[in-house]
């Protein structure tokens, strides 16, 4: 009660950039950071609305495969189909013991893991499970956990994601100031920060949901396939961002050098060194039991791919606890579509999901042909 009372009270009046950084110095001070001493450790971070945004294990297998450091620790949804830690929790452990953590990083120079398990930052957990629960994002939280656990792991270099548009969780004013403040925080606790404002109008990748972007993540990574182009290329300028900040490679040069490791397979490598070493799960990859195809009612061009509507359409259907449920989209924001082509696919895992899902598409239209 009294948590849920406090985050209320943040929600109404939010908080001073001094009281953020009383927030973080607490978190810290009531958790247990790791120590990995003099490296240069390098970290990454979306703010998240973007449905199908898992950029983040494309970037990590990259920077990684190239000697740097970096323990990535991700959260659950809050509000979205899923997040990192829901979709990576389909093919390996992401709960590891702090023993346990430092080999899988002493072995292949990265983890991909919940943030959560490992008393870190065990009250800013605390906070985001009630938060959850409130169904609300609030800045100042934003800001103190993800900067507290940043810290937490002793990142050096940050960049953070900020997707921003009508369509995404933040608008271009409010990304601007949130990327400022990262800037300060960074500042003040002497981090070198890049804050990236990209286009959060519509989904990236197919899938929507664990398994499907799962999915989109290993047919990116491995040079066999060909996976959703957006989701690649988003990958390769925020893993080209890291390379130049960490001095890994010149100004300039980054997405070029992040392109040729992702090409000649040495990343996909990477991702399944780490994902062996988390402790791979022996299931196989396969969607829910139930599926539905949506069909496009008249030809046209799709001039709107709702991201807020497209998460909560996923989390209709079982998203994230159920980890094969989810939308995968035939087609995006601007493609041309012919009257019976198939719009998306729902999977779930009982009937009554999909109906209810169908409605919501009737009722709330998260997407427009015109």
């Amino acid at each position: 009660i009294e948590i849920s009372l406090f985050l209320s009270g943040l929600n109404v009046h939010g908080m001073t950039f001094k009281e953020i950084l009383f927030l973080i110095e607490a978190f810290l001070t009531f958790g247990n950071p790791l120590d990995l001493r003099n490296r240069i450790i390098i970290d990454k971070h979306s703010t998240g609305g973007v449905a199908g945004n898992r950029t983040t294990p494309i970037v990590v297998s990259i920077c990684s495969s190239l000697g740097l450091v970096f323990p990535k620790t991700s959260s659950r949804a809050i509000t979205s189909a899923a997040g990192t830690a829901d979709v990576l929790e389909a093919i390996t452990n992401v709960e590891l013991s702090r023993k346990k953590l430092l080999e899988v990083l002493k072995k292949t120079n990265a983890c991909m893991i919940w943030g959560g398990g490992l008393n870190m930052v065990p009250a800013d957990s605390k906070l985001i499970k009630i938060e959850k629960l409130l169904n609300i994002d609030l800045e100042p939280l934003l800001l103190a956990s993800v900067f507290s656990k940043k810290l937490a792991v002793g990142s050096n270099y940050i960049l953070i994601d900020i997707p921003f548009g009508p369509d995404a969780k933040l608008d271009k004013k409010t990304a601007k100031r949130i990327g400022r403040k990262f800037k300060k925080l960074g500042k003040h606790f002497k981090r070198k920060v890049k804050c990236v404002l990209t286009d959060g109008n519509f989904p990236i990748g197919r899938g929507i949901g664990p398994m499907l972007e799962l999915n989109d993540v290993i047919s990116v990574l491995d040079p066999t396939k060909r996976g959703p182009e957006d989701l690649r290329e988003k990958a390769l300028m925020l893993s080209g961002k890291l390379l130049e900040m960490s001095g890994k490679v010149k100004k300039g040069q980054g997405k070029i050098v992040a392109r040729k490791v992702l090409d000649s397979g040495l990343a996909f490598k990477k991702f399944n060194q780490i994902i062996d070493a988390q402790g791979r799960k022996k299931l196989k990859l396969k969607l829910a039991k139930y599926g539905k195809h949506i069909i496009a009612k008249k030809a046209g061009s799709v001039s709107q791919m709702h991201n807020k509507k497209i998460n909560m359409l996923a989390r209709i259907l079982g998203c994230p606890i159920d980890k094969a449920a989810g939308v995968l989209l035939n087609c995006n924001h601007s493609d041309s579509v012919e009257k019976g082509q198939i719009i998306m696919t729902l999977f779930a895992e009982s009937k009554e999901r999909i109906k209810q899902a169908e409605e919501f598409i009737e009722k709330e239209k998260p997407f427009k042909i015109v």
